[in-house]
């Protein structure tokens, strides 16, 4: 496989004389967590893992994220958890930053190293242990799955970034293409967690405005992207929230490729009961 690398946030403090402003932006529509304000003291420890700490970048909260929470998490030499998903009916997605680690999954065993991509069907059982000597950091998605009538829930699998080519997007000349892990035509799987890739001066051609929410980890490079009526400048290890309809576009000015995880919920009716009760809003 390739050697792959791809940010993680810095930890530790900046020293007294570094400028108190960063480029952290939270508005209705959408909200910028550069990776410079990730740090030790905005962390948490969580239930049943042990030497862990998690930055939680965006959890289901009015006025912010609605359908998903995502974690960086970091686990130290030794540490881990014997119990992963702790609620009922919730689905999720790890994606390997950098370091190893062991998970179990459904009675099997699998080596995780930077780039590995798991999905976890809801209800799955897995546990997951740093048993080497570097720290163990991944992206973290959970969702409460939407289950649908007559229609499975979808299994659990672990593949890696570099088993999947991207598919290029229509009439872009291979600037902009996205890595898509599981079949878009799915209806079993009501979100998406992709890797989209832009070449240097790759675009965005319009604004994006649509129903799917987004979160967006900078997994490497840089661009300018709009978010609602501001451009702001991006870089790896930062992360986006986008609202549903929050018109958005990019640009990839380079040096290098920029490439970042995305999650957006799809394949499902809105729901009417959103107060509620159906027709609660009547």
């Amino acid at each position: 496989m390739t050697a792959r690398s791809y940010a993680f946030p810095p930890g530790g403090l900046p020293p007294q004389t570094d400028r108190t402003v960063d480029r952290a932006v939270f508005k209705t529509a959408y909200a910028v967590i550069p990776a410079g304000v990730m740090r030790d003291i905005v962390t948490s420890q969580l239930p049943h893992w042990r030497d862990t700490r998690a930055w939680i970048l965006a959890r289901p909260l009015s006025g912010f994220a609605e359908t998903f929470a995502q974690y960086a998490m970091e686990v130290a030499p030794g540490g881990g958890c014997d119990q992963g998903e702790p609620e009922a009916g919730v689905e999720g997605v790890l994606f390997v930053l950098s370091g190893g680690g062991q998970l179990t999954l459904g009675g099997d065993t699998h080596a995780l190293c930077a780039g590995s991509y798991v999905f976890l069907a809801p209800d799955a059982a897995w546990s997951l242990h740093n048993d080497g000597d570097e720290p163990l950091r991944f992206q973290w998605i959970r969702k409460a799955y939407e289950p649908v009538a007559d229609i499975a829930a979808p299994a659990s699998f672990v593949t890696h970034d570099d088993n999947v080519a991207p598919t290029p997007m229509p009439d872009c000349n291979g600037v902009w293409a996205t890595t898509r892990f599981v079949d878009a035509d799915d209806l079993s799987h009501d979100m998406h967690v992709t890797i989209v890739t832009f070449e240097p001066g790759g675009v965005i051609p319009f604004s994006e405005t649509h129903v799917m929410e987004h979160g967006l980890y900078v997994l490497e490079g840089k661009a300018i992207y709009q978010l609602n009526e501001d451009w702001v400048e991006v870089e790896a290890g930062d992360f986006m929230w986008l609202r549903a309809f929050c018109p958005q576009a990019c640009y990839a000015a380079g040096p290098g490729r920029f490439r970042y995880l995305l999650y957006k919920d799809v394949n499902r009716h809105p729901r009417m009961d959103v107060l509620g009760r159906p027709g609660a809003g009547a």
